[in-house]
């Protein structure tokens, strides 16, 4: 009769989904919205207390019996931010999240102090983006050095939940991945790039220990009462949000792919080995099972959606009827829907744009439309490098918020020109933090089971909500695809190169046979 819950800790909110592994449902899904900080200089931030608050919220919505009756927890955070805390576990300063382009100067400065980007990668498998957390921790000793003295520990923002059901300070290897100074293939950090974010401090000494994927510790008794729970329940060790998306959609063994069309948009699918891309085409993280997890991230994707869709007024879950009318291409309208930046390609400080206007295609659909488009094109040009790199997938798993919509569904399964499932519980992230809190709480009980076991007994597809490639759209899409590469290059070269004094970059754009 046991429950177990998923904390997902995202940018736009916190949901918690309560599942009853017996009876193989999920018995209460619950979310509480979230404020943004967001500054002209592409600083991205959040309180660390707004993800406390909000998940005391989630909890008490559940009924008394259902409280009753929790084992375990598992928290799935936002990757990439940085929480600074004191010697007494108090936050310093607000964390700077994932979206959180301010610190693009940095990753530039740290990469070239150990020699260049292919140095970076091949000390720990990926150079250093925009969003990663190394670029924050110079930023923070540059613009806040009393925070930056007084830092005690480095923590991710599902670290931070976790020290404070638990009192223990642990990071995993997924979301450890996500820093961009553990090295991957040995699951270490890396002592180089630790030295080139400060030579004159020895940080390893401010990072929590590394624990195994299904490790667990137990709650406070504090924060069991203020909860409402019993005073035995277990917190798992927990991941990044993409890990967690990867237990939620069974993606954990080779062969599926899974897709969250979510505030970001990310490709990833499961590895038993490192799978590192000497460009760093894709990101080479750690996977939160044990493995490893190549992913492509996007971030912009429902961020371009929400934007048209308040520009008009209306609803995105209304979205899907206002597009209705509309055709695959826009009608010749394209947006690169850069409004954070863009990590895919690599343009920290790209901006969004719209082409092909005219007279008629400027309509709210075919705007809509576009950015929906848009949001898809850039996933596909990631999954042209997973491509290339002869990475082979027969179907998507569908996740996130996105995958509400019918029209994204289908046009995800046209664009990609693969069959498209969506797993019964849309939140991947919350439920695979579930089902990582069951693993553990099995292993923590001396009944150890097999990750893989677990998901394949409780991800269920949802027939009703798969789509076919349709043949017709998909020779359209791949048309429109080549004009949104068009103009994708075009950015490339700008934001390379944008005035005649400064340095270029290169910067890929992964080309398509279409």
């Amino acid at each position: 009769m046991s429950l177990f819950i998923g904390l997902d800790v995202g940018t736009q909110s916190v949901k918690l989904v309560a599942y009853d592994p017996q009876a193989r449902r999920v018995v209460a899904t619950h979310g509480h919205a979230l404020e943004l900080i967001a500054g002209n200089d592409g600083s991205r931030e959040q309180q660390a207390q707004w993800w406390i608050e909000a998940i005391g919220i989630c909890f008490a919505r559940l009924d008394d019996e259902q409280r009753a009756r929790v084992a375990a927890i598992g928290v799935s955070g936002q990757q990439h931010g940085f929480v600074p805390v004191d010697a007494n576990g108090q936050v310093l300063a607000p964390a700077k999240l994932w979206c959180d382009t301010s610190t693009s100067a940095e990753c530039d400065e740290i990469m070239q102090s150990v020699g260049g980007v292919a140095r970076s990668i091949a000390l720990a498998g990926n150079p250093i983006l925009a969003g990663y957390t190394a670029s924050k921790l110079p930023w923070t000793r540059k613009h806040r050095p009393d925070v930056y003295a007084r830092m005690a520990k480095i923590l991710l923002p599902h670290d931070y939940v976790n020290y404070w059901l638990t009192g223990e300070y642990w990071m995993e290897h997924g979301d450890a991945s996500g820093t961009g100074w553990l090295d991957v293939r040995t699951r270490r950090w890396s002592p180089e790039l630790l030295a080139a974010l400060d030579a004159d401090r020895d940080l390893s000494q401010c990072l929590p220990p590394l624990v195994e994927a299904d490790a667990s510790f137990v709650i406070t008794q504090a924060t069991a009462d203020a909860l409402g729970l019993p005073r035995d329940v277990r917190v798992a060790a927990g991941g990044g949000d993409n890990m967690m998306a990867a237990i939620g959609t069974g993606n954990v063994e080779a062969g599926v792919l899974s897709m969250s069309l979510g505030t970001s948009g990310t490709l990833f699918a499961h590895a038993d080995r490192p799978v590192v891309d000497a460009d760093g085409g894709w990101a080479a993280f750690c996977s939160s099972t044990g493995g490893w997890l190549p992913l492509i991230c996007t971030m912009n994707c429902t961020v371009a959606t929400e934007a048209v869709a308040r520009l008009f007024g209306f609803h995105s879950r209304d979205g899907d009827a206002v597009m209705a009318e509309t055709r695959p291409g826009a009608d010749g309208l394209v947006m690169l829907p850069f409004f954070n930046g863009e990590r895919t390609p690599d343009l920290p400080l790209a901006r969004a744009g719209l082409h092909g206007m005219d007279l008629h295609n400027l309509t709210r659909g075919n705007l809509y439309r576009a950015a929906m488009e848009g949001a898809t094109f850039s996933l596909r040009n990631g999954y042209d490098a997973l491509q290339a790199a002869g990475m082979r997938f027969d179907s998507i798993r569908l996740t996130g918020g996105g995958s509400h919509s019918a029209a994204w569904r289908q046009m995800v399964a046209d664009v990609f020109d693969l069959p498209v499932e969506v797993p019964e519980q849309a939140e991947g992230a919350a439920f695979g933090a579930a089902l990582q809190a069951l693993w553990a709480h099995a292993h923590a009980s001396g009944q150890a089971r097999d990750i893989v076991d677990i998901a394949c007994e409780h991800v269920r597809v949802n027939p009703a909500l798969s789509a076919q490639p349709e043949r017709e759209a998909v020779a359209a899409y791949r048309s429109h695809y080549g004009v949104f590469l068009r103009h994708l290059r075009a950015a490339v070269q700008f934001n390379a190169n944008p005035s005649p004094t400064a340095p270029a970059r290169a910067l890929p754009v992964t080309e398509t046979s279409g």
